[in-house]
């Protein structure tokens, strides 16, 4: 099936847990049934999406069942997989919130260890399961392993998203670490990192490209977002790059793996409350894929798989039409100079599903410039795509924002732009800029220059056309276009 944002049917997609195997890309993923659970049932499974393309997807169904309601993996999170010794090895998070377990003095988590052959059909092994040890760890934050060989130490290592048992209560979250010689018994050690910032550290990841080392980790401390950090060692120290992360708030527990040539980051863009633009952000959504990118100075950057840009095969040039202000076209591109105002021109109708492209430039001085969707044919309602070279960064806006009466104006005023919707990019005059923005139904990808990627919902403004705006300025559009899939 093409979907490009996989969702499923009646479902949603949560934490995935990547695997590349025979050419195919084998994504484990929490099954979020939400309001369904009233006619599922209780409980978290494992379920499995392959995919060669990050374009067509086939649904495996569920892989690793959870757990009943008087078992320890009434919801099996996250973990990871690690072939070893001749079998498959899925570590995942046993969680049961009910009563009669948190009050018994059970902790609320623990890893437990399935085992399989073929990664077809996983057999639990209940009696390797561990909890915290209460004593530097907290007991009930105990979870999300990841675990890899360590060639130097010569034993398998497990990082766990895990809270400090002393400390400010907001600052206790630490990578833990495990160590075993079979993956069947661990020992549990000092944290692999404890940085003393957050209440935890999610979803934790670490893979090694040339001499450099990355740590993946996801928080909701100060905002939700997917970090990392890096280092020529295992043992540290870890350094933050100037922007240490994949996206920003609609890209949640992203966790990567490799194909052997490219890596490949997979998080969740969380739906909102009612399908509104304005609801609250949610647990689980739909499926994004970024491909990771090492620079020469081994920091990453964000960019579009080039497989899902191939898909986009059937090019649409712009149609200039409804316009404020003045703009002049020219061959292949488009300008306006707004040195005092706002200006803005429609490039015909976006489909549901597309990706736009463009080239775009602006003068020394020039506040804001972008790319809007789904604009009315008055260009008075848009979602906008906007840079801002005075503060560095790309944003997500959108007009009219949520008022409760013309008066509210005067008693509320707007927000400057979507909360956590911003991505820090350096962004210099007279330069040319190419942005790539893919949307399918209500979720829109954002890329800006292989460098940063920013992940949004769209779902107030159904239709409408596409267009450039710039404020304050001067900016220059060239070959855009609209694509379409084939």
């Amino acid at each position: 099936m093409s979907d490009l944002f996989y969702r499923p049917a009646g479902a949603w997609v949560g934490d995935l847990i990547p695997y590349y195997k025979d050419g195919t890309f084998r994504l484990f993923y929490l099954h979020d049934w939400r309001e369904n659970k009233r006619i599922h049932g209780e409980g978290t499974s494992w379920f499995e999406l392959r995919t060669s393309d990050f374009v067509h997807y086939e649904e495996m169904g569920e892989m690793l069942k959870h757990g009943s309601v008087s078992e320890q993996d009434l919801n099996c999170y996250t973990g990871s997989i690690i072939e070893a010794q001749g079998e498959y090895h899925l570590f995942y998070t046993g969680l049961n919130p009910n009563p009669e377990f948190v009050e018994n003095g059970v902790p609320l988590q623990c890893v437990m260890h399935a085992v399989s052959t073929d990664m077809e059909q996983w057999r639990k092994i209940p009696e390797d399961t561990f909890y915290s040890d209460g004593i530097q760890y907290e007991r009930h934050d105990w979870r999300d392993p990841f675990v890899f060989w360590n060639e130097e130490a010569g034993e398998y290592w497990m990082l766990l998203a895990a809270r400090n048992k002393e400390g400010p209560s907001r600052r206790r979250g630490s990578i833990g670490l495990c160590a075993s010689k079979d993956l069947r018994q661990w020992e549990i050690r000092e944290p692999f990192w404890n940085p003393n910032m957050y209440v935890t550290h999610e979803c934790p990841d670490l893979f090694q490209i040339g001499e450099w080392w990355y740590l993946v980790y996801s928080t909701f401390s100060e905002r939700f977002v997917t970090h990392y950090r890096m280092s020529k060692s295992l043992s540290g120290p870890w350094t933050a790059p100037r922007n240490d992360a994949f996206d920003a708030r609609a890209f949640y527990a992203a966790k990567t793996w490799s194909d052997g040539n490219k890596r490949y980051a997979f998080g969740w863009d969380p739906s909102k409350e009612n399908g509104d633009d304005y609801g609250d952000w949610q647990w689980a959504g739909n499926l994004v894929v970024h491909e990771l990118v090492q620079e020469q100075d081994g920091t990453l950057t964000v960019r579009i798989p080039e497989t899902v840009s191939r898909h986009f095969a059937k090019e649409q040039a712009a149609v200039w039409g409804s316009r404020l202000g003045d703009w002049k076209e020219s061959e292949g591109g488009i300008a306006a100079e707004a040195d005092e105002t706002f200006s803005c021109i429609s490039a015909g109708s976006m489909p549901e599903t597309c990706k736009i492209s463009a080239r775009l430039s602006f003068s020394e001085g020039t506040r804001s410039c972008g790319i809007m969707l789904r604009a009315s044919e008055d260009n008075n309602d848009a979602y906008y795509i906007r840079l801002e070279p005075i503060h560095n960064r790309l944003v997500f806006d959108m007009w009219p924002r949520r008022i409760e009466g013309e008066m509210q104006w005067h008693i509320k005023g707007d927000h400057p732009h979507a909360v956590e919707l911003e991505v820090p990019v350096e962004l210099h005059a007279d330069t040319n800029y190419n942005i790539e923005i893919v949307v399918e139904n209500s979720v829109c990808v954002v890329y800006l220059a292989d460098q940063v990627a920013m992940t949004t919902r769209l779902y107030n403004l159904k239709t409408g056309n596409w267009g450039c705006f710039v404020q304050e300025g001067r900016a220059n559009f060239e070959q855009a276009s609209l694509a379409v899939p084939n």
